[in-house]
């Protein structure tokens, strides 16, 4: 910081500048950006989409492979994370490796209406629901890896930890991801969606699969099954995961994972020698 009447160096603490005596005024506070207020449409029931109006330079960033269509006007680039509040290298790179750690690319899709407003939208990966939220400053939403669809640039997408139990019990719902506004965000759902408030204290017990998201002020752990039949007849796993309020939880009704092992029995196998040969699809 320097002086702003004789432009020397103020060194550390100091209220007055040694070389002309006057006082110092401190540097304003930095502001947060303050997103714009986007419209958009959510169209269709099964495998929905959100489409979204840019205005003239705004921009939103959403996973690789996420959007279906856009305007003309609408450029799209590929990066890592970034935002119009530039929080440095290190930043950057502590973001890239949580999202290696997710399992997810370090690239984002970033798409911007630089020259005149236009529209772009994008679709669900599998059947279910969209969830939108505007996100209020340093507000969080702890979501399931994966259903982030598309958001705001301001929104800070990282990785979350929950715990040495959580990690390495959670199973499906080991990997988290909090993201904080401000800003406009849209998750995605798999199959159809139950909302629980959970009332100060109270808990209530979940499969870690079926997490969808939840509020920031819900906290989050991994308890074991209770008795031994129940561990290895029950079919239920043998650890859950433990929500307790204050704060809404999201619960979806399926998983991918589930949906695809009940379908394992019903494809058209190959089999040579008693094994697998992979999938027949010819059916002609």
């Amino acid at each position: 910081m320097h002086c702003t009447n004789c432009g020397a160096e103020i060194v550390g603490s100091a209220k007055f500048c040694s070389k002309c005596g006057s006082a110092v005024t401190p540097p304003a506070p930095a502001v947060a950006p303050i997103p714009v207020d986007l419209k958009y449409r959510i169209i269709g029931e099964i495998m929905q989409v959100v489409e979204i109006d840019l205005p003239q330079g705004e921009r939103v960033f959403s996973e690789t492979g996420g959007m279906l269509w856009m305007d003309e006007s609408i450029e799209m680039e590929t990066s890592v994370q970034k935002g119009k509040e530039n929080k440095g290298t290190l930043d950057t790179i502590l973001k890239a490796a949580s999202r290696v750690l997710q399992g997810e690319s370090i690239f984002l899709n970033y798409f911007k209406a630089p020259n005149a407003p236009g529209k772009v939208a994008f679709a669900s990966s599998f059947p279910g629901k969209l969830l939108a939220f505007n996100l209020k400053p340093d507000e969080s939403i702890i979501a399931q890896r994966g259903s982030f669809l598309v958001g705001q640039e301001e929104v800070d997408l990282r990785m979350e930890w929950r715990g040495a139990g959580a990690a390495f019990f959670g199973g499906e719902g080991l990997v988290l991801q909090r993201l904080t506004g401000p800003g406009l965000i849209f998750l995605e759902i798999d199959g159809e969606l139950t909302e629980r408030n959970l009332a100060a204290g109270e808990k209530l017990l979940i499969d870690t699969g079926h997490i969808a998201c939840f509020e920031s002020s819900v906290t989050y752990d991994i308890r074991m099954q209770k008795g031994f039949k129940n561990i290895f007849l029950g079919g239920e796993g043998i650890f859950l995961a433990r929500l307790t309020g204050p704060g809404k939880v999201w619960i979806q009704h399926v998983t991918m994972p589930n949906l695809a092992g009940r379908l394992v029995p019903f494809l058209p196998f190959e089999r040579s020698g008693g094994k697998s040969s992979g999938i027949n699809l010819n059916l002609g």
